[in-house]
């Protein structure tokens, strides 16, 4: 299962290229700064910018081959797309606008349970409100639920956040997690805000000035050092792991990843709650030994891979492996040297501080 999009379209002073092969579920994230080319491939995806000998193929159907001729309009492509804007129909109540898009698809091409997708985006308090009496992040839950209701085989999310205020992004992001964790319905959701992309993204697609400049999973794109993606104030990685131990005279979690544990704040979450964290390499040290009598809570015996310069001539980056897990750390010039980093050495990795993002 796969989404493999090729196209090229030119415009007088910017160009879009792209070749990507996505993956047929889960969220694939265009991430990148404005006029980055992330909403120009969008439409192409949907059909709605027609790029000339372009080719696209969802899942095994091709809705795009111009070398064969074969361009199916937006209106034939199953595809559910949520824009900035909920667009809804300010005449109609939030049930008479969800039936809309059900309506649409005839009973014996529903491939989604219409109760639901109701309850994942908890729709039930507000299938009577009139969409002037909700919230800005309730018209977009209600546009997301309208566009799944379509049954589409792709899901396209043109910055559905980039209106609301932080509160209500914050009310938002969980139902969009939800769909994360419980529809196999493949997502591409274009933002430019680290947040949504380190919370949602299962695949990273980073774009500059129309060219793609990395493609591939998240944690693995994160910590490539030939091209350090900021996520906000810093370069880092995101890691999924398990609340696994409460500490509560400390209102700490421990939280289970592949390469080991990392204790963070307590988040109140339950035991056993899937989470991914966020470690900036600002806030990963090296150290030969391994200390006692530190305030660091987290230290991880790790293995230098890669040594590259960063951004300022005093800095450095290290790629680092714990156990299977991707590690970025940054330190000064000096520090590499004195500590003699090589690639294939061990050492230990102090984390001082680890973001959960949820």
């Amino acid at each position: 299962m796969s989404l493999v999009a090729r196209f090229q379209v030119a415009y007088p002073g910017y160009a879009l290229e792209a070749d990507l092969n996505l993956p047929g579920r889960g969220v694939s994230a265009l991430f990148g700064p404005s006029g980055s080319g992330k909403s120009t491939l969008l439409r192409c995806v949907a059909g709605l910018t027609r790029a000339p000998g372009g080719y696209l193929e969802v899942n095994g159907q091709i809705w795009q081959d111009e070398a064969r001729g074969l361009f199916l309009p937006p209106h034939r492509r199953a595809l559910g797309y949520v824009f900035q804007e909920a667009s809804l129909f300010s005449h109609l109540s939030v049930k008479r606008n969800l039936d809309y898009g059900w309506k649409r698809i005839a009973p014996a091409q529903r491939r989604v349970e219409r109760e639901h997708i109701l309850e994942l985006l908890g729709m039930a308090p507000l299938l009577e409100r009139k969409p002037d009496h909700l919230s800005g992040g309730e018209r977009q839950r209600v546009a997301i639920a309208r566009a799944l209701l379509t049954s589409p085989k792709l899901l396209l999310m043109d910055e559905p956040l980039s209106a609301l205020d932080h509160a209500r992004k914050q009310e938002i992001l969980p139902y969009l997690e939800r769909l994360h964790d419980e529809l196999e319905i493949p997502l591409v959701y274009v933002s430019h805000a680290p947040d949504e992309v380190a919370r949602l993204a299962d695949h990273l697609v980073v774009l500059e000035e129309g060219r793609v400049l990395a493609s591939g999973p998240l944690t693995e794109t994160l910590a490539r050092l030939d091209l350090p993606i900021r996520l906000g104030e810093d370069a880092g990685v995101v890691l999924a792991g398990r609340i696994a131990e409460r500490d509560a005279a400390w209102h700490l979690a421990r939280v289970d990843f592949g390469g080991g544990s990392l204790w963070v704040r307590d988040a109140g979450l339950p035991l056993g709650r899937e989470v991914r964290v966020r470690i900036l390499a600002r806030d990963v040290s090296l150290a030969l030994q391994a200390h006692q009598g530190t305030s660091i809570l987290n230290m991880l015996p790790a293995r230098v891979e890669e040594l590259a310069e960063d951004a300022h001539p005093a800095l450095a980056l290290a790629r680092l492996d714990v156990g299977g897990a991707p590690l970025v750390a940054r330190l000064t010039r000096r520090s590499v040297a004195t500590l003699a980093l090589a690639p294939g050495q061990r050492l230990w990795a102090q984390i001082k501080a680890v973001a959960l993002i949820g």
